[in-house]
């Protein structure tokens, strides 16, 4: 079976909102490989030579290729589809709202809180994620390189604090990273009120969004 391809992008077209195509020329053939958009936004140039992992899906009897920036990347796609009531369209979705030490974190701790920020995943859904994939990608992870970060709230203190941030605008990515940040640069202890995480995260990402604003101009 086709483990990558590489060739000349000829094209990223956005079909739906969560379809989209890369066609890429390989010895004169154009393929057609369906892309999380992730890795359509890193393939901004027509004619770079870039090379593609991919997976070979027949979906009602119609082949479908699909295309991911690393073989990790596609693994976690092929665990992710391994999951009862998990489609190719919700795994990519899950790709694209996490990145993948973000979201194979979430599915070993089971923050649910995390999972269902991905359009479509609802509280069952994110459930059975961490129950059926938790043990294999503990396992998978070491030979990935994925290791799950010890920084952070304590698991009491977590749920809020993302909530929180949650609900004030910012992404799954900005959150996971901001308090990183504020547990690893800053040192602010696990078992720190809830109050000084939501503070302190805040502020890393209200300086960052000065920095890319002043960077814009």
């Amino acid at each position: 079976m086709i483990s990558y391809l590489k060739g000349i992008v000829a094209g990223v077209q956005t079909v739906s909102a969560n379809r989209t195509i890369l066609t890429l020329e390989v010895n004169g053939m154009g393929y057609d490989l369906q892309i999380p958009q992730r890795l359509a936004n890193q393939l901004s140039n027509t004619g770079d030579v870039v090379q593609i992992f991919t997976h070979y899906q027949i979906r009602e009897e119609v082949p479908v290729l699909y295309g991911f920036s690393s073989p990790a990347e596609r693994d976690l796609f092929r665990h992710l589809l391994s999951v009862s009531g998990i489609g190719s369209a919700l795994a990519i979705a899950l790709l694209d709202t996490l990145e993948l030490p973000e979201l194979v974190q979430a599915i070993i701790a089971a923050n649910i809180n995390m999972l269902i920020q991905t359009p479509g995943v609802g509280k069952k859904t994110a459930e059975r994620l961490s129950l059926e994939l938790k043990s294999k990608l503990i396992e998978w992870r070491k030979s990935a390189g994925f290791f799950v970060a010890t920084g952070g709230p304590a698991p009491g203190i977590l749920e809020e604090v993302q909530m929180t941030l949650f609900a004030l605008g910012y992404t799954p990515h900005e959150v996971s990273h901001a308090l990183h940040v504020v547990s690893e640069d800053i040192g602010l202890t696990k078992d720190a009120y809830v109050e000084d995480w939501i503070k302190q995260a805040i502020a890393h990402l209200s300086s960052s969004e000065a920095v890319q604003m002043a960077g814009g101009r």
